[in-house]
């Protein structure tokens, strides 16, 4: 008899990360995935275990759903909670950051602690914890997070609430502090971040990329979705004792990363026709935002526990732009 598969929830699945995700999962036989989000759920395409996916449509901030959400998922192995509102948008809206990115999360956090105590919990912070003053070299564990934008601060103040919920033993939990992830696929979004993907993306359809910033050696934390998706499986699977009881974050591995050697990559993959879709006009409130983070962390400890990075800008660039082609 097969073993019956494990049940998986991926919050915010109507983003990028959750179908990632999801296509790797729903590839084997051994998981069944439970997608939600506000906005339709995406079910990945050419997964080999469509009967093993079930789409629940519904606001994560309502307590009468996720108690739907959490019996639909039963007995719940774990879940990934990548909802939430992004860089650019929570310092828009101050008060929907708090009520999606910390009041729904906590909600969700305590609502697992009742129903499913000790489960895997894998929450997508962001390496946007960091701020000034930062070291001239490599972000370390040793730094302290000093965020500079509302995203940022939000993002830190649930990760000290699921080190303690963890310590406690309430739920078996892993914060991953996600680097810009580019190149990726689709719509523009409204994280600060979101022209790293869209300089690539939109030159190769045709269609102008509005950088934020004048400065080419402008310097940002990258990884692939592949990459990505192959370090979420890991921690998946990881053993709870390789982290303290009370420290629960991850650094996820990426590469510092120029805007020209992004151009250069793309002039090289795509095209030199493709660089006239680039233009550099000055935002200040974006360029405020993305030059108060890291531009490079230390991957020392994620290679240790196991987790794998990227090569370079041209791997980054080469991947999105091979995969246009398949």
């Amino acid at each position: 008899m097969a073993p019956i598969p494990k049940n998986i929830i991926i919050t915010g699945a109507g983003g990028f990360i959750g179908p990632l995700l999801a296509a790797r999962l729903l590839n084997d036989p051994g998981y069944r995935v439970i997608l939600t989000d506000l906005a339709d759920p995406v079910v990945p395409e050419g997964i080999k275990y469509p009967q093993n996916v079930t789409t629940l449509k519904g606001d994560i901030c309502d307590p009468t759903f996720v108690s739907s959400l959490l019996a639909a998922a039963a007995p719940l192995s774990a879940i990934f909670i990548f909802h939430g509102i992004m860089s650019a948008g929570s310092e828009a809206n101050w008060d929907l950051s708090l009520r999606v990115n910390v009041n729904s999360v906590r909600d969700l956090l305590v609502a697992l602690k009742n129903t499913y105590p000790g489960v895997r919990v894998i929450y997508s912070s962001s390496q946007a914890v960091y701020g000034q003053p930062l070291p001239a070299g490599k972000v370390t564990d040793d730094v302290m997070p000093t965020p500079e934008g509302t995203y940022g601060a939000h993002k830190l103040l649930t990760e000290i609430f699921i080190n303690d919920m963890h310590r406690r033993g309430f739920i078996d939990a892993f914060s991953l502090r996600f680097p810009t992830v580019s190149v990726r696929p689709g719509r523009p979004t409204n994280a600060a971040s979101s022209f790293l993907s869209g300089m690539i993306r939109e030159p190769m359809k045709g269609e102008e990329c509005v950088v934020p910033l004048k400065d080419r050696s402008f310097r940002s934390f990258l990884c692939s979705p592949d990459s990505l998706q192959e370090n979420l499986i890991r921690v998946l699977n990881m053993d709870s004792s390789k982290l303290p009881k009370h420290i629960r974050h991850i650094n996820m591995p990426g590469i510092s990363v120029s805007i020209q050697e992004l151009l250069d990559a793309l002039a090289k993959y795509g095209g030199e026709n493709k660089l006239k879709y680039i233009k550099e006009e000055t935002d200040p409130d974006l360029e405020r935002i993305i030059r108060s983070w890291a531009p490079e962390i230390d991957t020392t400890t994620p290679l240790k526990l196991g987790l794998i990075k990227d090569e370079s800008a041209d791997s980054l660039v080469k991947q999105y732009i091979d995969s246009l082609k398949s």
